[in-house]
């Protein structure tokens, strides 16, 4: 028998601005919508360039993976879209960092355009730890 759809939602990332939630949990599995570089507490677009939205979206993520019962570690895979792929080496060095040696399956596409007109938009699925 499957374990309940549930949905996560935590104040240490930003509300969802659509209709959609920050995440949803179904049979130990974690399925994040895309965390932007939004300031939870005044939902703006933190300021600076792509190593600052990228460090944001990863607080983000962190407040979602710790609303799920998960871990960076739990990450299965990442999707990371980039407004300019002329910043994946600055965008590498910082989600390379969060990760360390804990590295998820990713895919990182360039994009024509992201919701506030950001410049990184990540979304995940993680293994909730038991």
């Amino acid at each position: 028998m499957s374990s309940p759809y549930t949905v996560v939602n935590t104040k240490s990332a930003p509300a969802a601005i659509g209709p959609y939630v920050q995440a949803v949990k179904h049979n130990g599995i974690i399925y994040a919508s895309g965390a932007i570089p939004l300031d939870p507490e005044t939902m703006t677009v933190v300021e600076g360039g792509i190593k600052e939205q990228t460090a944001r979206v990863i607080k983000n993520i962190e407040g979602v993976l710790a609303a799920s019962g998960a871990t960076k570690a739990s990450i299965l895979k990442t999707t990371c879209f980039l407004k300019d792929m002329n910043d994946f080496v600055a965008f590498n060095e910082v989600y390379s960092a969060f990760f360390g040696e804990t590295k998820p399956a990713r895919s990182c596409v360039e994009v024509a355009r992201l919701p506030k007109d950001v410049l990184v938009e990540v979304e995940f699925i993680a293994a909730e730890v038991l």
